[in-house]
């Protein structure tokens, strides 16, 4: 038995009834139900369709995300997220970056990183260098004029924490982020990289070794193996090509929001709703969520 889940942007209204019984009596699946009226919903079907893809691609023109997945173990024991992009809405580096004047070469390089383009580990060593010398106060003021959280940040974590499940932020970005974010949206952990400082000012360089595409794995089985669960009892949730390890090995590994190279290698994709949608796909409904 798969489940169907259709979803949309919140307060978008594009998800309608008649779109669900269209499809639902096409794939000769069960009853529909709302998880959150006119946002989400599922029903059941007996197989995998042979069209999903092709009824995903024509329902990503009408602004809905289309997931199928197994019914069994499809509620999570736990949430893996990186930050930038994620659960936040910028890339951290970006807007120090922007601080220090270097704004567009660092997002430039940013973006070919998270697209696959450039070793990770090489992009973060060369956009760090750009940033020495600013005040390390800056981290601050970015933390509190640039950065926001993703809609719905809070209520996955808490909604996933109330039902006893872990959350954990794991990043290629810095400590100096994780650590204000993590204690604001209420994760059990946090790992990431550490900007080293020389006096009050940033040395143009990072903690070695680098939080990067493999380090994100290990930390879902050293996670995984303290909590006595299985890397099928994770959610994961991620935008670019170093999260791509992660989400391949977790139970739900979910591209959000994502750069097409990364979304394309991953089959749970995201493109309208926001992080609520992790919780619609374990079958919570809007009026259970907490947070």
């Amino acid at each position: 038995m798969h489940i169907v889940t259709l979803l949309c942007a919140p307060n978008s209204g594009v998800l309608d009834l008649g779109l669900l019984e269209n499809l639902r009596n096409a794939w000769g699946g069960g009853d529909i139900s709302w998880l959150s009226v006119n946002e989400a919903a599922e029903f059941p079907v007996e197989n995998l369709p042979d069209n999903q893809w092709n009824v995903w691609a024509d329902l990503q023109e009408n602004g809905v995300d289309l997931v199928i997945q197994p019914s069994h173990g499809r509620v999570k024991k736990m949430l893996l997220a990186d930050m930038d992009s994620t659960m936040i809405q910028q890339e951290c580096i970006d807007e120090l970056a922007a601080e220090a004047g270097v704004g567009p070469r660092v997002a430039d390089i940013t973006a070919r990183a998270m697209n696959g383009e450039l070793n990770f580990e090489d992009a973060l060593i060369e956009r760090v260098a750009l940033l020495k010398g600013l005040n390390a106060s800056v981290i601050e003021t970015v933390l509190a004029e640039r950065i926001s959280l993703m809609p719905g940040a809070v209520a996955l974590v808490a909604t996933m924490k109330a039902n006893g499940g872990y959350a954990a932020l794991v990043s290629g970005g810095f400590t100096a982020f994780t650590a204000k974010i993590a204690a604001s949206v209420g994760f059990d952990e946090h790992r990431a990289n550490t900007l080293i400082l020389d006096g009050n000012q940033l040395a143009g360089d990072v903690g070695r070794p680098i939080l990067g595409r493999d380090a994100k794995v290990q930390a879902l089985d050293e996670i995984t193996r303290d909590l006595n669960i299985t890397a099928q009892d994770v959610v994961a949730v991620g935008d670019g090509a170093n999260d791509l390890g992660m989400l391949g090995l977790a139970g739900t590994g979910v591209a959000l929001h994502a750069k097409p190279s990364v979304a394309a290698q991953c089959n749970v994709r995201i493109n309208f709703g926001d992080l609520t949608a992790l919780l619609y796909l374990q079958g919570y409904a809007r009026d259970q969520f907490a947070g």
